[in-house]
């Protein structure tokens, strides 16, 4: 299982150097598109056209910034021991519905032929599953889930 969890782990990796790369990516051109933009005799349109390259710079600068938050949580997992008593960042919980790995949210991953869902401690269901030990129970959208295992 310690495999399956470190293929699990790169997975989510990989998803957020992928997250990082694109708004890298994406800002760059924006930047350079608001360089090359030259002010015209059409005033508004080109204060209008200004702003929404500005907006759009900003919506990038913050999806790096989370993708970088990402990587730092991420790698702060990489050497946490694996088992334990309760769930908390960087476990694998399974449940009667489902495995979730406490981590980032990157949704759904599989791996192995096994579904995963890579959740945040901070998320709905995170906050529901951290402190939990195997055996309890906890209900999520109406649905109720049993620790199985964690690892």
């Amino acid at each position: 299982m310690e495999d399956f969890k470190s293929r699990l782990y790169q997975r989510c990796m990989d998803f957020v150097l992928q997250r990082i790369d694109t708004a890298e990516t994406a800002l760059k051109q924006a930047q350079e598109a608001s360089n090359d933009d030259t002010k015209s005799s059409a005033g508004d349109k080109f204060e209008t056209t200004r702003e929404m390259m500005q907006q759009d710079i900003a919506r990038n600068k913050n999806l790096l910034f989370d993708g970088q938050q990402n990587l730092q949580l991420l790698s702060s997992l990489e050497n946490t021991p694996s088992a334990g008593d309760t769930v908390r960042n960087g476990s694998l919980v399974n449940t009667s519905k489902g495995m979730f790995y406490i981590s980032i949210s990157a949704g759904q991953l599989n791996v192995e032929d096994r579904q995963v869902f890579a959740i945040s401690a901070a998320s709905p269901i995170g906050n529901l599953l951290i402190g939990k030990k195997a055996g309890e129970s906890f209900s999520f959208n109406q649905n109720e889930y049993t620790i199985q295992d964690i690892l």
